[in-house]
C-alpha cells in the first residue's frame, strides 16, 4: 500500500465523522441555512489566504523544479480558482460576513504556516495534503447525494469536479515523492502532522456551523 493511503487509511474514522457534522449533512440536503454557510465561506476565504502561503513557503523548499512548479501552482491557480467561488458567495450574503477569523480557522492557519516555515519539506507536503484530499472527497460524496435543486450546487461542483481531483492527485503524488525520500522517523513525522490537519478540518467545519466566536 502507498504511504499516502495508510496515512488516509489511519484517519478514515476523521474522515467519516467529517460526514456526518451537521454541516454537511444539511449542506447536502440543501436545508443548511445561508448565515452559517456565509460564515463557513467568510472563514474559508481567510484560510485560503494563509493556506496559499503555506503553499508557497513549502514549493520554495522543493527538492526540484517540478515540485516547485506544482507548489506555485497549487498556490495561485488553484486557490484562485476557489478564492473566485469565494468571492461570488461573499457577494451573494453580503449582510452575514462581517466577522473575524474565528479560533479553529486560527489554530487551523498556524498550524500550517508553522509547519511550512519549521519542518521538514515531507513533513510539509503532509500538513497541506488533508485540505485537498478531504474537500474532494466530502464534495464527490454529498454531489452524489445531495438534494436537487441546491442553493449550494456551486460550491458542490467544484469540489466534485474533474480539476479540482487533478490537483488533488497531484498533491498526492508529490507527498508520495516526499515519503519515498523520508526515513522512518520522518515518515512518523509527516503522519502525524496528516493527523493533525485532518482533526483540524473537523474543527473548522464544526466551527462553521457553531458560527464560533471567541470567548472575549
Amino acid at each position: 500500500m502507498a504511504f499516502t493511503d495508510t496515512l488516509w487509511e489511519r484517519n478514515r474514522s476523521l474522515y467519516e465523522a467529517i460526514l456526518e457534522l451537521p454541516f454537511n449533512v444539511e449542506l447536502c440536503r440543501g436545508e443548511l441555512s445561508e448565515d452559517r454557510f456565509a460564515f463557513y465561506v467568510k472563514q474559508d476565504s481567510m484560510y485560503l489566504a494563509d493556506f496559499s502561503r503555506a503553499l508557497a513557503v513549502t514549493g520554495a523548499r522543493a527538492p526540484n523544479s517540478a515540485a516547485l512548479s506544482a507548489f506555485v501552482q497549487f498556490a495561485g491557480d488553484a486557490v484562485a480558482v476557489e478564492q473566485a467561488l469565494h468571492d461570488s458567495f461573499l457577494k451573494r450574503f453580503d449582510a452575514f460576513v462581517d466577522v473575524p477569523k474565528s479560533p479553529a480557522c486560527f489554530a487551523y492557519t498556524h498550524f500550517l504556516l508553522s509547519t511550512a516555515a519549521g519542518e521538514s519539506y515531507p513533513v510539509a507536503c503532509a500538513a497541506l495534503l488533508p485540505c485537498f484530499w478531504i474537500y474532494r472527497e466530502v464534495g464527490l460524496h454529498i454531489h452524489e447525494r445531495a438534494a436537487a435543486p441546491n442553493r449550494y450546487q456551486d460550491w458542490i461542483d467544484t469540489y466534485a469536479g474533474a480539476d479540482f481531483s487533478a490537483t488533488v492527485d497531484r498533491a498526492i503524488a508529490l507527498t508520495e515523492q516526499a515519503a519515498a525520500a523520508a526515513g522512518p522517523a520522518e515518515q512518523e513525522r509527516m503522519a502525524q502532522a496528516f493527523f493533525d490537519s485532518t482533526r483540524l478540518e473537523w474543527m473548522f467545519w464544526d466551527s462553521a456551523y457553531r458560527l464560533e466566536q471567541w470567548p472575549v
